[in-house]
C-alpha cells in the first residue's frame, strides 16, 4: 500500500507542477483527485477504490467547478488593442493591393498595415473599411457595404414604392 500512497503523492505533484506552468485551469483538479486518493490510500482502501475515487473527485471538480473559476479568473479580462481592432472601421491611407503587397489603413489614429480580405480587390485611398481579421502585423479588411437608402413615409406616401425594409424600388 506504500507504494500507491508514492504514486499518488507523485501524481499530485505532477498536475500542480503542471498547472503551474500552463494556468490552463485542467490539471488542477486532477491533482484534487489525487489528493482524495492519498487520504484514501492512508486509510488502506482497495487499490480499485482509490483509482474510482482519483477519476469520480477529479471529473467531478472539473466539470462542476471548473466552468465557475474560469468565469472569476476571466471576469476582469479586458480585450488587448489588437483582439479590440476586428470590427471597427478603418480609413485606407495607402492604395491596398494585395498583388504588390501593399496598403495601409488608420484606425483610431494608429497606421497599420493593411491586406484586402479578397486577394483579388484593390481598395483606394480614402475608403472606409472594415477590419476583418488580423494576421500577425497586418489587418485584413473589407469595404464597408453602404447601408441601403431608407426612405421615409412620406417618400412612400408620393411614389406608391417601397421594399419591405423600407428601401427605394427603381421604377
Amino acid at each position: 500500500m506504500e507504494e500507491m500512497l508514492i504514486f499518488w503523492l507523485v501524481l499530485l505533484i505532477l498536475c500542480i507542477g503542471v498547472e503551474v506552468l500552463t494556468l490552463g485551469l485542467t490539471s488542477i483538479w486532477f491533482a484534487g483527485g489525487a489528493l482524495v486518493a492519498i487520504f484514501a490510500a492512508l486509510l488502506q482502501a482497495p487499490i480499485f477504490f482509490q483509482i474510482i475515487l482519483f477519476f469520480v473527485v477529479s471529473l467531478a471538480m472539473l466539470f462542476f467547478t471548473r466552468p465557475i473559476a474560469v468565469r472569476y479568473f476571466n471576469r476582469d479580462r479586458v480585450k488587448t488593442n489588437v483582439e479590440s481592432m476586428v470590427g471597427r472601421q478603418a480609413i485606407v491611407t495607402g492604395e491596398i493591393d494585395n498583388l504588390k503587397a501593399k496598403g495601409q489603413v488608420t484606425v483610431n489614429g494608429q497606421e497599420w498595415m493593411a491586406r484586402s480580405w479578397e486577394d483579388n480587390v484593390k481598395i483606394p485611398e480614402g475608403t472606409v473599411v472594415v477590419v476583418k481579421s488580423i494576421h500577425g502585423v497586418k489587418l485584413i479588411v473589407a469595404r464597408q457595404e453602404p447601408e441601403p437608402e431608407r426612405v421615409s413615409r412620406a417618400d412612400t406616401e408620393e411614389t406608391g414604392v417601397s421594399g419591405a425594409d423600407g428601401t427605394k424600388i427603381p421604377e
